[in-house]
């Protein structure tokens, strides 16, 4: 695989606060922003090329960094409990503290051109990413840290890599897209965000008392599972229509005619990667998908709701089963299935099991967590710039993928999948793809 390395100039971080004067208030999070599982870190990446100038514009084209600082300020005022910070309460309840003390900025400058990264591939692990959203000291807690690290590097070429960190405590995917949507809108002179943020979290509360419906497997009480032996490697792997159509063959025709792109491209790498791991027959690999929960109108999130609104779902199968001893269809029909569960009562029922369990972690052991990220929005987010020619996840970790919508080299539409595996396995699973691809 191909590598680059460039150097990164950053200036001194700062704290961006609200341009105006905000409400010191404390916010409860939800049950569901709450869990353990969400206490942690997640990073992005908005890539751009250069601004197209005008012949007659004399004008040195503008720093992305001024003009994206001025407007996170200013969005800020509308989302003010991104400035504040974490609080932990009675009963290791999450809290808000809308301090109003800012979120973490850097201005950097690379040496280094669009057309470069894209020689290489503009998909996770990015080079240099360490360099491109570094790690400031001490802001990378989840507790009295701010909420929100944002680094803006400007490239040789005149574009720029904008590289986020986010507590994911207080957004999912499709919220902290809404966030720097209104970021950008203010960026482009537009005097308010379209759509007004919606804080609401009292709505994803537990019943009094508490009364689970469902099994919800995928908090099973396990043991975690020892860390894998050997080095970890991340690789991100393309699917164009001609490999989606390739997976689909397999399929009997009537299940072919029904599974969505998710349902055969999930199952298949489900299967793949339990194989590559050599997971041994008998024990149980387990699926778990993120399901967006928005649109439940009984659940009554309002429109700009920005929390967390997502539950995880698991499909499980003897590990035997994915490596050989059952078919594609088979799991297939486990991840539609897993993917009916989802309603409102099932939502309620999730909310429920966290506060009785204390906020349970997922179950690690075979995990393989898939959150669909193409609808997410991150390709909407223009700071004046035009679209990303990326936008979605920065990186991932051992048992969690992503599916973003990409560019094949022929321009047209497919999906990166970032996996990380130990290193003997990822060859396996490699081989596994490059067969997919002479078929």
């Amino acid at each position: 695989m191909a590598t680059l390395a460039f150097a990164v100039r950053r200036c001194d971080p700062e704290l961006v606060g609200p341009a105006a004067p905000t409400p010191r208030d404390t916010k409860r999070l939800s049950e569901i922003d709450d869990q353990d599982t969400l206490r942690g870190h997640v990073s992005f990446a908005l890539i751009y090329r250069a601004q197209v100038m005008d012949d007659d514009d004399v004008d040195a084209p503008v720093h992305p960094a001024g003009v994206i600082r001025r407007a996170l300020g200013e969005a800020l005022v509308h989302y003010y409990p991104l400035a504040g910070r974490l609080r932990e309460v009675e009963g290791r309840k999450l809290v808000v503290d809308c301090t109003g003390e800012g979120v973490m900025f850097v201005e950097a400058d690379a040496d280094v051109r669009l057309e470069e990264l894209e020689a290489v591939g503009l998909r996770p692990p990015f080079p240099c990413m360490d360099q491109l959203l570094f790690d400031v000291e001490g802001s990378g807690g989840v507790l009295n840290c701010p909420l929100l690290l944002i680094q803006v590097t400007r490239l040789l070429c005149g574009g720029f890599i904008l590289a986020l960190r986010l507590n994911h405590t207080m957004c999912d995917a499709i919220g902290i897209v809404q966030f720097m949507n209104a970021v950008a809108e203010l960026a482009r002179g537009v005097p308010a965000p379209t759509v007004a943020p919606a804080w609401s979290r009292e709505l994803l509360e537990a019943r009094s008392p508490p009364m689970p419906s469902f099994p919800h497997r995928e908090f099973d009480l396990l043991p975690p599972p020892p860390p894998p032996a050997g080095d970890m490697v991340m690789r991100s792997f393309t699917f164009g229509h001609a490999h989606l159509a390739a997976i689909k063959k397999h399929l009997p025709p009537l299940v072919r005619d029904k599974a969505t792109t998710f349902e055969a491209l999930a199952a298949y790498l489900w299967r793949a990667r339990t194989a590559a791991l050599e997971v041994p027959p008998g024990e149980d690999a387990r699926l778990v998908i993120i399901a967006n929960f928005r649109a439940f109108v009984e659940l009554g999130l309002p429109d700009g709701y920005y929390g967390n609104a997502c539950v995880p779902l698991a499909a499980l199968a003897d590990a035997a089963a994915l490596r050989g001893g059952g078919s594609l269809a088979d799991a297939v029909a486990l991840v539609r299935r897993a993917k009916a569960a989802v309603t409102a009562e099932y939502v309620r029922s999730t909310v429920d099991v966290l506060v009785l369990r204390g906020r349970p972690f997922l179950a690690l052991q075979n995990l393989f967590l898939v959150s669909d990220n193409r609808h997410a929005g991150f390709y909407g987010v223009d700071f004046g710039w035009g679209e990303p020619v990326y936008g979605g996840p920065a990186d991932t970790v051992f048992g969690v993928t992503f599916f973003v919508p990409v560019k094949d080299r022929d321009g047209e539409d497919a999906i990166a999948v970032p996996i990380v595996l130990p290193r003997p396995a990822m060859e396996r699973f490699a081989a596994e793809m490059e067969s997919l691809c002479k078929a």
